[in-house]
């Protein structure tokens, strides 16, 4: 049986201040997740230029695949974590000691749009990896080697690598904006 005046009390603890689990980052404001997304990408991106210049000039395809495989798998799992604690607990109560974030225009202020910015990267960078690894995983010979689906791959990869790393640049943009400038 529901009680409402649980449901009551669950909300008016909600929004009484943070919540969720706080971050770990000692300059910052994020949530625990927040943090090791963003810790999670200063390894991601250097690892991802790794396992190209691997593919491109060493022609090592097998560490190129463990590698790319490996980053989705973490990348999949980190965001996934990540999108459940920003449904359940917000950002935005995190955000307001920021002189570049204003509550009431969420979306015009700069942390706002740079949030914009940085989902304009995001969003179709997610869709076009998932896309990328399941046709390499589909087309490619087992162990991996060059083939007919090679230009096909290379060009979307090359593309998606790209994405990744304006992901990551306009998401440190966003937490330094959103989470450590103070007022």
């Amino acid at each position: 049986m529901v009680r409402p005046y649980l449901i009551g009390a669950l909300l008016a603890q909600q929004s009484a201040g943070p919540a969720g689990i706080d971050g770990f980052l000692p300059f910052g404001r994020g949530s625990l997740m927040l943090d090791v997304v963003f810790l999670t990408m200063f390894v991601i991106v250097p690892l991802l230029l790794f396992s190209l210049w691997q593919v491109k000039y060493r022609r090592n395809y097998q560490l190129h695949k463990a590698l790319q495989l490996t980053m989705a798998i973490v990348l999949l799992v980190a965001v996934v974590l990540f999108e459940v604690d920003i449904r359940f607990n917000g950002w935005v109560h995190r955000a307001e000691p920021s002189p570049y974030f204003d509550a009431a225009n969420k979306w015009s202020c700069l942390a706002g749009r740079a949030l914009i910015v940085h989902l304009s990267f995001a969003v179709p960078t997610l869709v076009l990896w998932i896309v990328v690894v399941v046709q390499a995983l589909r087309k490619f010979s087992r162990p991996p080697s060059p083939g007919p689906h090679s230009a096909w791959h290379a060009r979307w990869a090359t593309l998606a690598a790209g994405g990744m790393f304006m992901t990551a640049v306009t998401g440190w943009i966003f937490y330094w904006l959103a989470f450590v400038a103070t007022k």
